[in-house]
């Protein structure tokens, strides 16, 4: 049986790994050497493998992705680190129209095995400028991978075959996720790309969701089961590629469906999900589909306005009665009550890092 460690501490594993299994690895990014080492995914690791091979940069974002992809492009397989993923929009040039085009450009003959980390959610004041969620931009654009694994065994088999892959993977974590626990093996071991996951099986409602809203849905589902409605949840685990047949295969199984996405309505992965469902399962679909995302507005700074601004639990819950007819609930009634405040994960979180 497996022992069972946080996802920050698997993220932090799978990162050892792959040093050791290649001198070719490298770590950098701001804060990866300091105290807090980014939610303790890079923690000691500047002292078992040196400052050559883990090192803090300076905000000067395109330029040391530059870096990371001129290094890539002659063997080495950086894992550049992001606290945030607000930051890459000041590295777009080099993403977009370098490290996503090489393979393309040369014909095949040259990748760039890149991968960057970048951090995503709310907490502790981060505001509009530093908890985004720009997934959906980023998906957008051919020759980027995008992933959003949700559970610890996942962050650390898809960090390990994101460092293996030879293109440029953008590797998104939930901020709330880091401190969360789940089964986790020892062994070095892949999660494939592309691959959606049933993690909850239902038959009357797909519940399919990215990163944090898949802990979420799971809350949503069983509150309603306590209803009598079994609803599947999806943890779609990568965005682009995207597993259309596992995704579709559970929309005609159950015959409804609901996108969840912690990101912005208009435009977003929800509506991708909807459009998919439509194309390819509309003769199968028994009730319209539904979108649960954040609205179309910066996001919220205070614990007052995150309560209004962050769909949660409770969201999905109401938004699956409505399809089936049933009332709508507090919390109190879905027996969905959160301790914490709206901005913080457990009371535990007591920073923005």
């Amino acid at each position: 049986m497996s022992r069972e460690i946080s996802y920050g501490a698997a993220i932090r594993e799978a990162t050892d790994q792959l040093m050791s299994e290649s001198d070719r690895v490298y770590v950098i990014g701001l804060g990866t050497t300091d105290p807090k080492s980014i939610f303790g995914t890079t923690a000691g690791l500047h002292v078992k493998y040196g400052p050559k091979r883990v090192l803090d940069m300076p905000t000067s974002e395109n330029a040391m992705t530059g870096i990371c992809i001129g290094t890539a492009l002659m063997g080495m397989r950086p894992i550049m680190v992001h606290q945030r993923i607000d930051f890459l929009l000041l590295a777009l040039d080099q993403i977009v129209n370098n490290a996503a085009k090489w393979y393309s450009m040369f014909n095949g003959q040259q990748s760039v095995p890149l991968v960057i980390r970048a951090i995503v959610g709310r907490g502790w004041g981060q505001g509009p400028q530093h908890s985004q969620n720009l997934q959906a931009m980023f998906a957008h654009v051919p020759g980027l991978k995008v992933v959003t694994p949700a559970i610890p065994a996942d962050a650390k088999g898809m960090l390990i075959a994101a460092a293996h892959d030879n293109d440029p993977v953008l590797f998104i974590e939930h901020r709330w996720l880091h401190n969360t626990f789940g089964p986790v093996p020892e062994e070095m071991y892949e999660t494939p790309l592309g691959m959606a996951n049933v993690v909850r099986e239902g038959y009357d409602v797909s519940i399919v969701a990215t990163s944090f809203m898949v802990i979420e849905a799971l809350r949503a589902a069983e509150a309603l089961a306590r209803h009598g409605i079994e609803a599947e949840v999806v943890d779609v685990r990568s965005i682009r590629p995207l597993d259309v047949d596992g995704i579709i295969a559970s929309v005609r199984k159950t015959g409804r469906l609901v996108a969840c996405d912690a990101a912005w309505k208009t435009l977003g992965f929800a509506g991708e999900i909807i459009a998919l469902a439509a194309e390819l399962a509309l003769e199968n679909l028994r009730a319209r589909p539904v979108r649960v995302t954040l609205p179309d507005w910066h996001t919220a700074a205070s614990p007052v306005a995150a309560e209004m601004y962050y769909p949660t639990a409770v969201t999905i819950a109401n938004e699956v009665a409505a399809l089936f007819g049933k009332p709508q609930r507090s919390a109190q009634e879905w027996k969905l009550v959160r301790k914490a405040p709206a901005d913080q994960p457990d009371l535990s979180f007591i920073g923005p890092f």
